[in-house]
């Protein structure tokens, strides 16, 4: 074993043993409360670049699969955990969590007290850190000084468009960061899914005639992607819309909503969410460091339909003028709770009734 350190934005140190990738590794440094799922956390996009701590003490103890990957290739900077489990055991894994970071490149640092970890990111809020081999003089001032990219849905969209046929409605995805999991769950309802760079032209994605557009989830700051929301103004115009995380945040600044960064966000699979109309209560799986600032939406046509049950952050909208919806938490889970799953069905029906309106129009 290898001992490496973990350093902090804020001057802290700990130290562990390294698996994996020993390279350095440097990001935003991030929690997330999920007591499994650490496969599909670890590749899922909207963790570019981000150094993930998980709070449960045992991480691997299942291995991993070729099943459960949210994308082939990982981007995150690298996990922390307070155990790494040395002989994991399950009927579907091929590898162990560590034989996997090594092939991949991921580093891990292990035997952390993450709980303490934890409690000083939410004292002092997501901060840089990285992982190195030794600390001196010149470490801190270096992190410190470092920037991050402010193009990360760039680096982890698909750079080309790509179809998975079916014999269902015709559903535009806007790929900014997208987990295999929102595949998954409209190839379950037999959907022709037409797969979008997240700069693509409006006339482009209306000239493949989809019956409705979905803004996928991805990572970073919103505010990055600007050059999305002409796209998207005019997508929601001509089409039934559902954005989802990142996508629900875009949707809300092209209707002249805003953002902000939240302290420590929301990244785990145990949250609780209230609708606003149906009263109905769901556990959903999250993961997003920025909401939307309610106070921005007074001269919007967006009206809030979810609310996030412990600090009431908005968690879904829905515009009066047209038909289009979005929402904050994952619905397609993987890992997750999977009690908002019906937001896909309901997806799906709204654009069956826009197309009886249509047809009514045109009879």
């Amino acid at each position: 074993m290898v001992k490496r350190y973990l350093l902090l934005e804020n001057g802290s140190i700990y130290s562990g043993q390294g698996f994996g990738s020993l390279k350095k590794a440097k990001g935003e440094l991030v929690f997330n409360t999920g007591m499994a799922g650490y496969q599909e956390t670890i590749t899922d996009p909207s963790y570019h670049g981000q150094i993930i701590v998980f709070t449960y003490p045992l991480i691997g103890n299942y291995g991993i699969n070729r099943d459960d990957f949210e994308s082939l290739n990982p981007t995150a900077s690298a996990i922390v955990v307070h155990e790494l489990a040395r002989r994991p055991s399950n009927w579907r894994m091929d590898m162990s969590l560590g034989q996997w970071a090594e092939n991949v490149g991921m580093p891990i640092i292990s035997g952390i007290d993450t709980r303490a970890l934890t409690k000083e990111i939410r004292e002092f809020g997501v901060m840089k850190a990285c992982i190195i081999d030794q600390v001196n003089d010149s470490s801190l001032k270096e992190l410190q000084a470092s920037r991050f990219s402010d193009q990360q849905v760039k680096e982890v969209a698909s750079r080309t468009a790509y179809q998975g046929p079916s014999n269902g409605p015709t559903i535009a995805v806007i790929d900014f960061g997208l987990k295999n999991s929102i595949l998954f769950s409209l190839a379950k309802r037999h959907c022709n899914v037409i797969v979008f760079p997240p700069d693509t032209s409006a006339k482009i994605v209306l000239n493949a005639n989809p019956d409705g557009v979905l803004l996928s989830n991805g990572p970073g700051n919103p505010d990055s992607v600007a050059y999305a929301l002409p796209l998207i103004k005019r997508l929601q115009e001509a089409k039934p819309l559902f954005g989802i995380c990142l996508g629900h945040q875009l949707f809300a600044l092209a209707n002249g909503a805003s953002t902000y960064k939240m302290k420590f966000g929301h990244r785990g699979f145990n949250h609780a969410v209230r609708s606003i109309d149906s009263k109905r209560l769901d556990f959903t799986a999250q993961n997003h460091g920025y909401a939307v600032d309610e106070k921005s939406l007074a001269n919007t046509d967006l009206l809030v339909t979810y609310r996030e049950v412990n600090d009431q952050t908005i968690e879904g909208l829905k515009s009066t003028k047209y038909p289009a919806f979005s929402v904050q938490f994952h619905p397609d889970a993987a890992p997750g709770p999977h009690d908002t799953d019906y937001l896909y069905d309901d997806f799906i029906q709204l654009i069956n009734e826009n197309k009886g309106r249509q047809n009514a129009k045109k009879s």
